[in-house]
């Protein structure tokens, strides 16, 4: 990517405005939803770098087949309208499109990103002389990356950040200082990205049938705090108490961000396990077949 790309992308982003509210320092409301766009070059600036990288680095040529361009393009715009559509500053209003934020990220963006397998076309995108610098600073930070990406490790900080960011004190700090905020979700958006990667992709992947009871075990995990939150009997986050305009109580919208939580993303892990379920059953019927051949190879 050459140097007057990436200075005409960084004058775009400081040119931007940091939101587009219809009336600065006041709640969001209704009226204003489709006008509020979360504009901060924090967050516009890297998404247009990794679409620049991409749209030049990603070749058939290179090895980049369309199902992974069309993979890297859907994630890329979850991702982007998860941070930067309306979507972002509802969230300060309301606990469950904060959470309904958090899903789309963590469960659309994450794995379609991580199926694209972008890194490639990243590295294609830059000069002859700094794709060798990564070369080598890889090998410095290969034992490093082992490790993260072993499963179950991946698997624990994942859920580590899903359950320690979801303590009251912590997710209240998010509504009033940013620098939480965007702590909460890169840590949110870069553990799911290991988590998903350290399944399909690890040195040290698992096979098939444990990666399925990582899945799972991982939608038991979020639907139990998904319940927890439904089931309470009063808010867990008095931030959240400017929600009359939306129709909601404080406790309404928390429960609804419970059952976000609960059910739709419940439903993406057991689909995610079912997929992998059958490919668990494909293999066991490819080494029976296999088997069987052999024998009856061996009988002759």
């Amino acid at each position: 990517m050459t140097g007057p790309r990436i200075k005409r992308l960084a004058a775009i982003a400081a040119l931007a405005p940091l939101q587009l509210l219809a009336h600065a320092g006041e709640p969001l409301q209704p009226h204003d939803l489709w006008r509020s766009w979360a504009i901060d070059p924090g967050v516009v600036l890297p998404l247009l770098i990794s679409a620049a990288l991409y749209a030049a680095g990603a070749r058939r040529a290179r090895g980049t087949a369309p199902r992974q361009i069309a993979l890297f393009w859907s994630g890329w715009i979850c991702l982007a309208l998860s941070l930067v559509s309306p979507i972002h500053p509802l969230g300060e209003i309301l606990f469950s499109a904060h959470m309904t934020q958090h899903e789309v990220m963590i469960l659309l963006a994450a794995p379609l990103l991580v199926l694209s397998r972008p890194l490639v076309a990243f590295l294609w995108a830059l000069p002859l002389h700094w794709r060798r610098s990564v070369g080598r600073a890889s090998r410095l930070i290969e034992p490093v990356w082992r490790a993260l990406t072993r499963p179950l490790n991946a698997w624990l900080i994942h859920a580590a950040a899903l359950w320690i960011w979801h303590a009251p004190a912590l997710f209240q700090a998010t509504l009033t200082n940013d620098l939480v905020h965007a702590a909460q979700h890169v840590s949110f958006f870069a553990s799911a990205l290991l988590f998903w990667w350290s399944l399909l992709y690890a040195h040290q992947a698992p096979g098939r049938a444990t990666a399925l009871l990582y899945v799972f075990s991982t939608g038991v995990h979020t639907s139990i705090l998904g319940a927890l939150l439904t089931f309470s009997r009063s808010p867990w986050y008095p931030a959240y108490a400017r929600t009359a305009a939306w129709g909601f109580t404080a406790l309404e919208d928390q429960q609804l961000g419970g059952l976000i939580m609960w059910v739709p993303a419940g439903t993406v892990y057991v689909a995610a396990g079912l997929g992998m379920l059958a490919l668990v059953l494909r293999d066991l019927a490819r080494e029976e077949n296999t088997s069987t051949a052999r024998s009856t190879q061996y009988v002759r």
